[in-house]
């Protein structure tokens, strides 16, 4: 798309561009961060699948407070995300 002139051209038609390449940078940036998003999900689901790479037999306290603090941060997004617990409105 050719580049506008300030001097020839009607404000509101800068300002809809401007607003067009705005959207078009968040729309970006959003992709982005849902791509990151979507394959951090990917290896928590395979790190689950794998038991947290934790043998059955060799399962301890420890590994239970592991998970527990993992359960706790992702809470935290659940319930930001879906608006519940402390972000209930």
């Amino acid at each position: 798309m050719p580049r506008l002139n300030p001097q020839t051209t009607p404000r509101h038609q800068l300002r809809t561009e401007k607003a067009r390449r705005n959207h078009e940078a968040a729309l970006d940036a959003f992709m982005t961060k849902k791509a990151e998003i979507d394959a951090m999900l990917a290896r928590l689901q395979a790190l689950s699948d794998d038991h947290f790479n934790t043998a059955h037999d060799a399962i301890t306290w420890g590994d239970v407070g592991s998970l527990e603090h993992y359960a706790n941060l992702l809470k935290r997004i659940t319930d930001s995300a879906f608006c519940e617990g402390e972000y209930a409105e």
